[in-house]
């Protein structure tokens, strides 16, 4: 009965997960709106950084449902430590991050950060249960980020935060 309800789970959060997969490479002139006052350096890496991000959502559903829970785990480790930001950013660069980025957005990514370090850390103890949970977590971390910052990258998140949708 358990696998049953993960499963589930699982076929309802793999099309949020999917959803905005045509608009993961950049369009020609086109920047998140968040990140348009920043250099072209640091837009072309924010960039690789969310393109990592959603590969490794991207990666997490399959090795769930799998039962690979250790992927899991060292997937969400790299997830919590950065992928490309810190460990590519000069200290002028994340200076120019805290001074131009709103303390909201990087209030919302450090959660995302901290939910992706409860996720490894739940699937290195094979918490399934909690693993999903985190899995889910994560979705709506990025889902509320795109709706609030990046509405020029994901517009249908646009029209739902217009009509003050939410759960």
């Amino acid at each position: 009965m358990k696998r049953i309800i993960q499963l589930a789970f699982l076929v309802l959060l793999l099309p949020a997960l999917c959803q905005g997969e045509e608009n993961t490479q950049p369009r020609v002139g086109e920047t998140h709106s968040v990140i348009a006052s920043l250099s072209a350096e640091l837009q072309q890496l924010f960039s690789r950084e969310m393109l990592e991000l959603q590969k490794a959502m991207m990666a997490i559903v399959p090795l769930y449902v799998a039962g690979k829970l250790d992927d899991i785990a060292i997937i969400a480790a790299q997830m919590e430590s950065s992928y490309v930001l810190k460990q590519a950013l000069s200290e002028s660069q994340m200076h120019e991050l805290h001074a131009k980025l709103p303390d909201a957005f990087i209030e919302q990514d450090q959660q995302f950060h901290y939910l992706a370090g409860m996720l490894g850390h739940v699937a290195s103890r094979g918490k399934t249960e909690l693993v999903s949970f985190y899995i889910s977590k994560l979705g709506e971390s990025c889902v509320a980020c795109h709706t609030a910052y990046a509405t020029n990258r994901f517009p249908d998140l646009s029209s739902k935060r217009q009509a003050g949708h939410s759960h």
